[in-house]
């Protein structure tokens, strides 16, 4: 399936939402330390409900611990000064897509590593700033899981 990267993620809520959307599709979460909470934070367990036994959630200390457990994935940086939109990317089994922290965004020496012909942006109304880090995770999650004919899926599926 995906792999989603949440570099030094720091709202709880946000972090829940992926978690229980994790869960829905099969994409496993990687956490980039710092976090701005504790993996026990009751707002993160609410937000999640009770899907954290349901989805796959790996810690890293760092980037480069992130990057050893990721070797055979694509690394797919979302930020908001991406090269192309993200529906304009052919998306496969295995990819990573790597999200900044809610207020900070991705570093310039990630997006470096990462390559910009190897980053997407969302688009939104010019005078926008950003989209909340679970929706932007949402969304892309849910274009590369459309454009692998949802695999994995169960009898919802088409």
């Amino acid at each position: 399936m995906f792999h989603i990267v949440l570099f030094e993620p720091e709202i709880p809520p946000n972090t829940g939402n992926v978690i229980r959307l994790c869960a829905n599709t099969g994409a496993a979460l990687h956490l980039i330390k710092p976090l701005g909470f504790r993996l026990d934070d009751k707002s993160l367990q609410r937000s999640g409900l009770d899907y954290h036994d349901l989805a796959s959630v790996k810690v890293h200390a760092n980037f480069d611990d992130c990057l050893r457990e990721l070797n055979a994935s694509r690394l797919i940086a979302v930020e908001t000064s991406g090269a192309r939109s993200y529906d304009n990317i052919q998306f496969q089994a295995g990819d990573a897509f790597m999200f900044g922290s809610e207020t900070r965004g991705l570093p310039d020496s990630v997006l470096t590593r990462v390559g910009r012909e190897n980053s997407v942006f969302i688009p939104m109304r010019r005078q926008s700033r950003s989209i909340n880090l679970s929706n932007s995770v949402a969304l892309v999650v849910y274009e590369a899981w459309r454009q692998i004919s949802f695999a994995g899926a169960g009898v919802n599926a088409p």
